[in-house]
């Protein structure tokens, strides 16, 4: 089952990669993940419940980096074994400036095997798509909490004024005084 798209993010191309290529934040992305352990940089894995219908599957993964161009290309195998489930995932993901942010064109080619495997793509397809909805989805606030962390506290845009990181300082410092309060 191959399943492809674009996204865009309003940050900087550098900021994407890097959330992309960071294990820790990867497991982030991933719906019903239970567990996850990094080898090294280009390897970890993970245990996952996966979503199908009505229940879950528990599924080990192991994960590879196979290929990467900084900042601009980056590929990834799966492979995960769980009752009635065998899955293999081949992703990939182009990056480019865009203005001031990143477009990200992704492909991924899944395989399933198995009894889940034999449920056939017309069953199977709209799950994965909802579960690639979650990961991008989740992968955009990855990218936004990445961009802020880049950011001078209450220097981006959207940031309410009463939000605690808006201030800074002493909390009983100076106070303003407005004519009616005189």
């Amino acid at each position: 089952m191959k399943v492809s798209g674009e996204r865009s993010f309003s940050a900087p191309r550098s900021v994407v990669w890097k959330v992309l290529n960071d294990p820790a934040r990867m497991a982030k992305l991933m719906p019903g993940i239970e567990s996850f352990d990094i080898q090294d940089e280009r390897r970890w894995s993970a245990k996952v419940k996966v979503p199908l219908g009505l229940g879950t599957i528990p599924i080990s993964f192991s994960f590879e980096k196979t290929e990467e161009r900084e900042p601009e290309f980056a590929r990834l195998q799966a492979k995960g074994k769980g009752v009635g489930a065998m899955v293999g995932m081949d992703t990939q993901f182009h990056l480019s400036e865009d203005g001031g942010g990143t477009a990200m064109k992704w492909e991924a080619d899944v395989t399933i095997a198995g009894p889940v495997g034999s449920m056939g793509q017309r069953v199977l397809q709209p799950i994965v798509n909802q579960q690639v909805g979650n990961v991008l989805s989740a992968l955009e606030e990855q990218v936004e909490e990445a961009a802020g962390s880049a950011t001078p506290a209450g220097a981006e845009e959207g940031i309410h004024p009463a939000s605690p990181e808006t201030y800074s300082g002493d909390p009983e410092g100076p106070t303003h005084s407005t004519a009616d309060d005189a």
